[in-house]
């Protein structure tokens, strides 16, 4: 028989076992919070991720604003952005920059370029500035290194890629040539990943319009304006390169394909009294942004723009 003490316990012992559980109510009304509350965070961290990666981009553009500067100082003023070589094949804006910041085989840039899309001097593969092979004549080799300048980047953090790494379409462009890229990277058709190529231009400093009513005939002839669109126009025309279709493709085609809309997003806001670009004496450099389009509001320039349409 169980003494009085046993008795009394008996009764706690079994209520100490129930197990207590959520109704169907309380486990709905909890998730519901969870998925309320990842709705709101969700687009928070996205903003926080562009925001970052606006900020690397900036980083980015101050690095080769120092090297382009490097650049001037040593050579008297800043590197070409014509669309066009010497042999008017297509080399524009962005590939000279990436050939001044790096040499057209990222080991420095050649003294005597005249740059040229196929690296040369002159214009004769005999004698080539670039991509020599050491094995063949180590002294020449050796010899060329000794006079190349920089690279004013380092070549590990520079993001340079060559086009053919992008698109797989290249018009008149030769697929080995090298252009410095932007942070935001996308998966490309090729299999591989790298961000846009980033767009440069320079200013004509004898020019003083920024008329997009008055548009540039061609590479060479700016008619009077500051900046010449036709700088990296060619590439633009490429179109998206991870967008499937032909570069007449809407949806492949980058707004900034209409030239009014360049002279439009890099003219100055500040200046109300004529029409007047950013940087108006020096030269500007652009990149497509998050979405990898060329001419829209995320665009990131080297300078403080306003969007308009």
């Amino acid at each position: 028989m169980l003494s009085k003490k046993e008795k009394k316990m008996k009764p706690i012992i079994k209520q100490s076992n129930k197990k207590a559980a959520f109704t169907i109510v309380e486990l709905l009304t909890v998730m519901s919070i969870i998925v309320i509350l990842i709705g709101l965070l969700v687009p928070s961290l996205n903003m926080a991720k562009r925001y970052a990666k606006k900020v690397r981009q900036r980083a980015q553009f101050h690095s080769i604003d120092a090297a382009i500067e490097l650049f001037g100082h040593e050579f008297d003023g800043y590197p070409p952005s014509s669309g066009g070589d010497p042999d008017d094949r297509d080399y524009c804006g962005a590939m000279k920059l990436c050939e001044a910041m790096m040499g057209q085989d990222l080991l420095g840039f050649h003294p005597s370029s005249a740059f040229r899309r196929n690296g040369t001097l002159d214009g004769s593969p005999a004698t080539r500035l670039y991509d020599l092979d050491q094995a063949a004549n180590p002294l020449l080799y050796d010899n060329n290194l000794k006079t190349r300048k920089g690279p004013y980047l380092p070549p590990e953090s520079a993001n340079a890629y060559r086009l053919g790494y992008m698109y797989t379409t290249l018009g008149d462009f030769l697929p080995v040539s090298f252009v410095l890229c932007d942070v935001y990277t996308r998966q490309m058709p090729t299999g591989q990943r790298s961000g846009m190529p980033i767009l440069y231009y320079k200013a004509d400093t004898a020019n003083n319009l920024h008329d997009p009513n008055n548009l540039p005939p061609n590479f060479y002839d700016n008619a009077g304006n500051i900046y010449n669109f036709w700088d990296n126009q060619k590439l633009i025309m490429l179109g998206k390169p991870w967008v499937v279709g032909g570069a007449g493709t809407p949806e492949k085609q980058h707004a900034l394909l209409d030239p009014t809309r360049f002279y439009r997003s890099t003219e100055s806001h500040k200046i109300t009294t004529a029409h007047r670009p950013y940087r108006a004496d020096s030269y500007i450099l652009l990149s497509a942004g998050y979405d990898g389009e060329y001419g829209t509001a995320d665009d990131v320039f080297n300078f403080d723009w306003k969007h308009q349409d």
